[in-house]
């Protein structure tokens, strides 16, 4: 290389015209009003001057290192402080600028002391034709550590420290990009953690994820690494993992989440359904690719049970691209009147009526045939139509009880609500809307909400059932025995019916079995509480006649009747009635409310 052309600099710093050799100049002076430690060094790295900075940092540090004198090699002492690739690098850089091939040199060094590393700014400017060259040395180690621990905090996540998913999935496509690579992913979610949050408190639930954290961490090969991708979801990256080594190793993880964890004073229990993926020999590009199928096969296992490890097969992936577009079509079959109500007879087991209804939502498709809602109502969940959905189940039902109320068919219908339409803080002007829109008295509306459901928010809850019960809106608690059947939440809410779940009511037969024990003790809570019991999922005519014996205000199930068209429901209520219409029940909450008055006779 050859030098650069040189600058408009002195010949010698050192020396001036008509100055005798080695008279002092006022460089010595400019160099101690620097504030950092500075060294001017000659073209062979002999110091001619050290400031006064150098001087007080080196008896600060305490190191003989850095006690450097006039006539020492600069070169040298820098070497022996770090003698890596890097130092020696940024040597060679300092002789480049001395002989003009560059204008400076600078750089970031790390210095080992015994109170630890200090990170330094080195920074070497020539000053003359000479060759003599300044060096300063700027400590900036809070700046490094804070750059540090940023870009740490930026790739891990803040709750467990275990790498985010921005860090994993950089990881991930490192690996995936080296030849030959074939890394495994497996993909964890927590079963019960939200039960633990609502319960216990999101401290205790952030308590939960961090010892779980723990002991994913401890429970891995070497090599493996762990991450939190947000929530209750972590991911194992595991790298050159055999098929059956990721089986061993996730079944390993769900028994390590398995054991009770000592939180809040308690052992609190919650299992992991767990998902792989990586490991059929199919060639992955990226890491997205390869997260999303661990994630889909994390979701088989809990649609099949929860609590157990699945190994992602390509019909997975068939099934998910399915939902995605019945998803899409879902949007479009609320605007196009694709979905229809069946009813399912309620009785009242004192008299013996058919006086009341639950509206069940199914979606005529146009190619697929009538569809259960256990074919959409997760995937309207998923995708933010649970309240469109809502709305139209209670317009078309509302609209449908008036017009019988009209042709002399009176009925109480119950209909479904979602927690997202809860939360969504809009329940008590959708359900007053529809009211108003149809005509249909608020007496003759039931709304019915799981007890998991109403856990997500318990006072937002309470305070659109207290709203709705004003109104004379009746609410009733679905499938409760199912969840946690808090008593403290349970007398908080303003509801009027229990509806019993149907796991308790399938053990129901015979007075004698835990399940109607179980049955009679929510009968005297209900009773005790100023609310009426639903018996569901009665199948036999032993449940039937059990649920009447343990003092059961109303009954629905098979065994009573299906849900049916509207049209099929008017004829099938007139001929058990015998042609006399059924007489509807009323409500605990229009009662409340002063809408009607109780007769005698359903005292």
């Amino acid at each position: 290389m050859r030098p650069r052309p040189s600058r408009a600099l002195p010949a010698d710093v050192r020396r001036r015209a008509g100055d005798r050799p080695g008279a002092p100049l006022l460089v010595e002076a400019v160099l101690d009003a620097l504030p950092s430690p500075t060294l001017l060094v000659d073209p062979r790295g002999t110091v001619l001057l050290a400031n006064s900075a150098w001087t007080e940092a080196a008896e600060i540090l305490d190191d003989d290192r850095f006690r450097i004198a006039v006539g020492d090699d600069y070169f040298t002492l820098a070497i022996q402080v770090r003698d890596d690739e890097h130092t020696r690098a940024l040597v060679a850089g300092v002789r480049e600028v001395s002989m003009g091939l560059r204008d400076s040199a600078t750089a970031d060094y790390p210095v080992t002391l015994p109170s630890g590393t200090r990170w330094f700014h080195l920074q070497a400017s020539r000053v003359d034709r000479a060759g003599n060259i300044v060096v300063t040395h700027t400590d900036v180690t809070s700046r490094v550590r804070a750059q540090r621990a940023s870009a740490w905090q930026a790739r891990h996540d803040a709750l467990t420290g275990l790498p985010n998913r921005a860090y994993l999935h950089e990881l991930l496509d490192t690996d995936l990009s080296a030849p030959g690579a074939s890394p495994a992913v497996l993909f964890l979610d927590l079963d019960g953690f939200k039960e633990v949050n609502d319960s216990l408190g999101h401290d205790t639930g952030d308590d939960l994820l961090r010892e779980v954290a723990a002991r994913l961490t401890a429970a891995v090969r070497e090599g493996d690494t762990v991450g939190r991708l947000g929530g209750d979801e972590f991911v194992v990256l595991s790298r050159t993992c055999s098929p059956d080594d990721a089986e061993a190793l996730a079944e390993r993880l769900r028994a390590t989440v398995a054991r009770p964890f000592e939180l809040a004073g308690r052992a609190v229990r919650v299992g992991a359904s767990i998902g792989i993926a990586g490991t059929s020999g199919h060639r992955y590009l990226r890491s997205t690719d390869l997260v999303r199928d661990a994630d889909l096969a994390m979701y088989a296992a809990k649609a099949a049970g929860r609590n157990r490890v699945r190994v992602f097969s390509p019909d997975l992936r068939v099934a998910a691209e399915r939902r995605a577009t019945l998803a899409a079509e879902l949007r479009d079959a609320i605007d196009r009147d694709e979905l229809v109500l069946h009813y399912q007879p309620v009785m009242h087991l004192p008299s013996g009526d058919c006086s009341g209804i639950e509206a069940l939502v199914r979606w005529q498709h146009p190619e697929r045939g009538l569809l259960p809602p256990s074919e959409f109502i997760a995937l309207a969940e998923q995708h933010d139509l649970v309240v469109p959905l809502t709305r139209w189940v209670l317009a078309t039902a509302t609209r449908q009880l008036a017009a019988w109320d009209a042709d002399g068919l009176p009925l109480v219908g119950g209909v479904n609500i979602s927690a997202h339409h809860c939360t969504a803080g809009t329940l008590v002007e959708d359900v007053l809307d529809a009211l108003a829109a149809s005509g249909l008295p608020p007496e003759r509306l039931v709304l019915e909400l799981t007890e998991t459901s109403v856990a997500e928010d318990p006072a937002l809850a309470a305070a659109q059932f207290a709203q709705l019960r004003i109104s004379g809106v009746e609410v009733s608690i679905d499938d409760f025995g199912s969840g946690f059947s808090s008593l403290s939440q349970l007398i908080s809410l303003p509801v009027g019916v229990l509806k019993i779940d149907r796991s308790l009511v399938v053990g129901a037969e015979g007075r004698r079995s835990e399940s109607a024990a179980a049955i009679a003790a929510v009968v005297g809570l209900a009773k005790a509480f100023g609310m009426r019991t639903l018996a569901e999922g009665v199948e036999t005519a032993e449940q039937l006649a059990t649920a009447t014996e343990l003092g059961c205000t109303f009954a629905q199930g098979y065994h009573i009747a299906r849900p049916m068209p509207a049209d099929e429901l008017a004829a099938w209520m007139v001929e058990r009635a015998a042609g006399r219409p059924p007489r509807p029940l009323l409500t605990e909450a229009a009662v409340a409310a002063g809408v009607v008055r109780r007769p005698a006779e359903l005292v």
